[in-house]
């Protein structure tokens, strides 16, 4: 018998055996082997923006998630991938397991950012998936698994550009690396700030010292010019046991604000006759401020001889405004004396004004001819309110008492039968 027919049918039945079982299982076999690294994964297409009315930014709606289809790789053990000379070789961990891919969601027609060259030239969308045509003894390039139902990540080294905008991401803070920079100098309401002070600095000249200061106008302080004032502070009458009575009281200067001649005087008439009045002509010098140091004359006449005083005192605003003359005398056949006054002003209105006054007089000796007792002769208080209809015109009404002391007090009651004094006055405050 001859074995020759019986050997071709064994070996043509047993390829047959192989042909048929590499055509039925390509797949299982060569998954095992497979190099994922080498995979080049292509984004899912650009939706079409639909023509919808913009609407405010809303949170993205949630929708069903797919369910991912049976992973076939489950329960296979996965062959380490061949290194090449060139590459870093791949941990043989599966780096796809527990991933899944975020699906896009839909936004309002916006304006998209134009791709880059690489994206541009690749098509927009991927035809479907056909099963590889090449023969089943060589290995696949690249295996799609999204026709195969799994969900694979994009490899971030080989991923086209995705389109943030059209899945609902809110991408404002996040830098454009095609952007080209921003032109501000070229916007309308903005300076661009100079990179370099301006060099060289002008020196300053007195021309813009005299610029920089404004013209003096008006009375200016500490200055040579030549000013005057007059103030008749009282001038008031009244009608007393006495008799019908007139009192005044007045100064003036003249001057600069450092030296100053002034004038002061104050007496009393009562029925026509003169009973008590004096003059003084000082000279005084700023010494502090608001403060004058005054000396000079005084002269006194009236009831009886009249007489003369050298002076010199001090006149000036006191704190809490209290406007203050103090000033001592020397007479002739030497007599001494001293004048002391103090006014006040209580503002009930700018216009409304209450003036406390007071004046005491000293005496170093008696003059009987003048009924002047020595030590402290008379002390005078006074309220007077007056209405200012300006400044320079204030008419007033108040009550004023006088009391006298000592030896003055003597001469007084053995002449009046009567040491105190007490009026109401009328009269008018002016000055200019």
């Amino acid at each position: 018998m001859n074995p020759m027919p019986w050997m071709r049918r064994v070996l043509r039945t047993s390829a047959l055996i192989l042909a048929v079982g590499l055509a039925t299982a390509p797949a299982s076999a060569f998954a095992q082997e497979m190099d994922h690294s080498k995979m080049v994964m292509q984004a899912p297409p650009a939706k079409k923006p639909e023509t919808k009315k913009p609407v405010a930014r809303k949170a993205a709606p949630k929708t069903a998630a797919k369910k991912p289809a049976a992973d076939p790789h489950a329960g296979h053990r996965m062959a380490a991938p061949v290194s090449k000379p060139g590459t870093v070789k791949k941990p043989a961990a599966d780096p796809h397991a527990g991933h899944a891919m975020p699906k896009p969601t839909e936004k309002p027609a916006t304006a998209r950012k134009p791709l880059s060259k690489k994206a541009a030239a690749k098509p927009a969308s991927r035809p479907a998936a056909t099963a590889p045509e090449k023969p089943a003894s060589k290995v696949p390039s690249a295996v799609d698994h999204e026709a195969m139902g799994h969900d694979m990540p994009i490899p971030a080294t080989q991923a086209e550009p995705v389109d943030h905008s059209a899945m609902g991401h809110d991408m404002g803070a996040m830098p454009d690396e095609d952007a080209q920079p921003m032109d501000h100098a070229g916007m309308e309401g903005m300076t661009v700030a100079p990179t370099e002070p301006i060099t060289p600095i002008p020196e300053l000249t007195d021309a813009d010292r005299a610029a920089a200061v404004p013209p003096a106008g008006g009375h200016t302080v500490h200055d040579n010019s030549i000013q005057n004032f007059f103030l008749l502070d009282r001038l008031e009458g009244w009608n007393a046991d006495k008799g019908t009575g007139v009192e005044w009281e007045a100064l003036s200067w003249i001057g600069t604000d450092l030296n100053r001649l002034w004038l002061r005087s104050e007496g009393e008439r009562i029925d026509g006759t003169t009973e008590s009045a004096d003059i003084e002509v000082l000279y005084g010098r700023s010494v502090a401020t608001w403060w004058d140091v005054v000396a000079g004359v005084r002269h006194d006449f009236g009831e009886g001889p009249s007489q003369t005083f050298a002076a010199i005192g001090v006149m000036g605003l006191a704190p809490y405004k209290y406007e203050v003359e103090a000033t001592a005398y020397v007479g002739q056949s030497g007599q001494t004396a001293a004048r002391l006054e103090a006014e006040y002003d209580t503002l009930f209105t700018n216009r409304l004004i209450l003036q406390w006054q007071v004046e005491a007089e000293l005496y170093g000796k008696d003059d009987p001819r003048r009924g002047i007792g020595s030590g402290l002769s008379t002390i005078e208080a006074g309220l007077r309110l007056r209405y200012e209809f300006t400044r320079k015109f204030a008419p007033y009404i108040g009550v004023v008492r006088e009391q006298a002391f000592g030896g003055t007090a003597d001469y007084r009651r053995n002449q009046f039968d009567d040491v105190n004094d007490t009026r109401i006055v009328a009269g008018l405050r002016i000055w200019f």
